[in-house]
């Protein structure tokens, strides 16, 4: 698996049909909207390309999310947005048998989608239930975590919305679900037999199908676009899944670890923030004697030195070369954390 980028010779929005979007550092961060997220959004669906929007926070309800995708003047229903409660219960679902109980810990939202699967919501160990599932909401309190442990103790089987060790927010980079569910797996030994989340594909396939509604065949794999802005998340999602998947710099990801990247990792994209739906993207070639060209921009690496330089660290076509000759460098033997990686001013 070489995991290296690709070209389009058409916009990335008229070359996909569908584009499972992230939500959290990619079109919002809390409740603030990245800059030029909803603009280009709304030129990408004007082009063709349908708009899925894929979270694994577990907190908020739907409708709550599509408002405030709506006040940022997108043209949004609640349908499309695909939270991980919605498909954390629908997985619970699966597992047990109709009106199973099942101990909950998370925000309404995931409590309500998993009653409406035809399960019984409990709150505590004593309740016997027969499986646990935990997600993430601020107001989370140690009591809950420990009936969680409890019941996993006792048998019940252990489901996780996602397990995303941080999670952005409007002052910075706070603990997420996963932070929360390490807890209950130091106090049990018990890992979880499955997460809704994303690194795993289970989101993206969940969206296809809803997407596409009871009746009607999935869009095609190939013709979906994760986007993400965490490659331990996002992409290694679409890379499981067997998706393409395209990095933004408006989250968590930066030009560092972009270069550093193993193959499970690797998008078939890069671009600064969601503006590149409306660019074609540029073919990435690396050439011999530790070389990489994209578009007008170089990359160059001295082996015996152990230093990557590029053309100019503000263009992202640098980067692209940048990460082509790195990931090449790897593939065949290197280690490119001894390598002294540029700094980049995107």
């Amino acid at each position: 698996m070489t995991g290296m980028l690709k070209s389009t010779d058409k916009p990335i929005a008229e070359a996909y049909r569908l584009a499972l979007l992230d939500l959290d550092g990619v079109v919002y961060r809390g409740k603030n909207p990245v800059e030029h997220a909803a603009e280009s959004i709304r030129r990408a669906e004007a082009a063709g390309m349908a708009i899925e929007y894929t979270t694994n926070n577990s907190s908020r309800f739907q409708r709550v999310v599509a408002e405030q995708l709506r006040g940022f003047d997108l043209d949004v229903e609640p349908h499309q947005v695909i939270t991980s409660s919605v498909v954390a219960a629908r997985m619970v679902r699966r597992h047990v048998p109709a009106g199973s109980k099942v101990l909950v810990l998370g925000a309404e939202h995931l409590r309500e989608e998993v009653a409406r699967q035809g399960l019984t919501v409990v709150d505590g160990a004593a309740d016997a239930p027969v499986a646990a599932i935990q997600g993430w909401y601020p107001d989370m309190r140690w009591q809950e975590m420990a009936e969680v442990a409890f019941a996993v103790e006792h048998g019940a089987t252990y489901f996780v919305t996602n397990r995303d060790l941080t999670i952005p927010r409007e002052l910075g980079i706070a603990p997420g679900c996963g932070s929360m569910i390490q807890a209950v797996i130091n106090a049990t030994g018990v890992e979880p037999v499955a997460s809704a989340g994303k690194p795993e594909s289970a989101m993206y396939d969940e969206a296809r199908l809803l997407a596409a509604g009871d009746d009607s065949q999935p869009v095609a794999k190939d013709a979906c676009l994760a986007i993400g802005d965490r490659l331990d998340t996002d992409i290694e999602a679409g890379n499981r899944g067997g998706y393409d998947s395209l990095a933004v710099l408006t989250g968590v990801t930066n030009p560092h670890e972009l270069m550093l990247a193993p193959a499970h990792l690797r998008p078939t994209y890069i671009v600064k923030d969601l503006r590149g739906l409306l660019d074609a993207m540029p073919q990435v070639e690396v050439g011999p004697g530790g070389t990489g060209h994209c578009g007008h921009a170089t990359a160059s690496l001295d082996a015996a030195d152990r230093m990557l330089s590029v053309s100019d660290p503000s263009d992202i076509d640098a980067l692209r070369a940048a990460c082509g000759l790195m990931w090449s460098y790897a593939d065949n033997g290197g280690d490119p954390t001894e390598v002294a990686l540029p700094d980049f001013t995107l």
